[in-house]
């Protein structure tokens, strides 16, 4: 937990699966305004644009949990005092994992992917994923939604131009591997790449944030997720918005929510966490 006294001056934008850091551009501008120094750091192999990255995906062939964690990581050991933290859909599980290893003032998580542990499978995330887990084959391969996948996964409340649009302006392949083996993080023995210490009482506040239009992670997983967190020392909340997609970064919309969970990881990162909670309670639930 941060000193008292500490207020962050960094925050680190962590982007998901199907997209690039350019998801986060209106973020960056809008934070950058305010003083804040920002940083939206790629996966490795990512640090290209979205067009070339399309056409040549081997980058995201290559690509491993634990190869992604360790580059966050290097780049948070060079800064100077912990940052805000904010991942949106599988940057939101690479949050929780980095807030679990020590990193961070404050982290929040926009319509995360669930760490592992984490049971709810609702069935608009089975059809969001299934174009990616139907063909085994596909876990050696870099896949590209079309239009219509990605629209129904990320952009479903968006007028169909707008889709479009966004579409050709951020959305990249995903791994196959790596998104076939988080559906079989639970039934896998061990350990694996999302894991994180539910019961880690020095991990940093950590907000969850869920769209209630979101297909692709719904807010089951979000409120179940958050459920999962025990600590008694540390503070674990979520939010709901109406009407919300999955590609919160660029809904309509996102000003409010950018500014609310700064708002939220700058109360939280300068204030001492509560002792004990209200009993049996672990996880306060917030609805907006």
């Amino acid at each position: 937990m941060t000193d008292a006294h500490q207020t962050p001056d960094t925050i680190v934008l962590v982007h998901g699966f199907w997209v690039t850091p350019r998801s986060w551009e209106q973020w960056v501008a809008r934070y950058e305004a305010q003083g804040f120094r920002v940083i939206a750091p790629a996966y490795p192999g990512f640090e290209v644009e979205v067009e070339s990255l399309n056409a040549d995906p081997s980058p995201v062939e290559a690509l491993t949990v634990p190869a992604i964690v360790e580059h966050l990581e290097e780049i948070l050991r060079g800064l100077s005092s912990p940052p805000i933290i904010i991942g949106h859909s599988a940057g939101g599980a690479f949050t929780q994992i980095l807030l679990d290893h020590g990193f961070g003032a404050a982290g929040v998580a926009l319509n995360s992917a669930p760490t592992e542990g984490v049971p709810v499978i609702p069935l608009s995330q089975v059809r969001a994923t299934f174009p990616v887990l139907k063909n085994p084959a596909n876990r050696h391969r870099a896949i590209r939604y079309d239009f219509a996948h990605w629209n129904y996964a990320f952009t479903n409340t968006f007028p169909e131009e707008q889709a479009r649009a966004l579409y050709e302006r951020y959305a990249v392949p995903v791994s196959g591997r790596i998104l076939v083996e988080s559906a079989l993080a639970n039934l896998t023995p061990g350990h694996q790449g999302t894991w994180v210490d539910y019961h880690n009482d020095r991990r940093a506040p950590l907000l969850f944030v869920a769209g209630s239009c979101d297909n692709i992670m719904p807010p089951k997983v979000q409120w179940s997720n958050a459920a999962h967190y025990k600590s008694e020392k540390t503070i674990t909340e979520v939010v709901e918005y109406g009407s919300k997609p999955h590609l919160l970064p660029a809904a309509p919309g996102w000003e409010e929510i950018a500014d609310y969970v700064l708002a939220w990881a700058l109360r939280h990162a300068t204030t001492p966490p509560p002792i004990v909670p209200a009993p049996d309670a672990p996880t306060e639930a917030i609805t907006v």
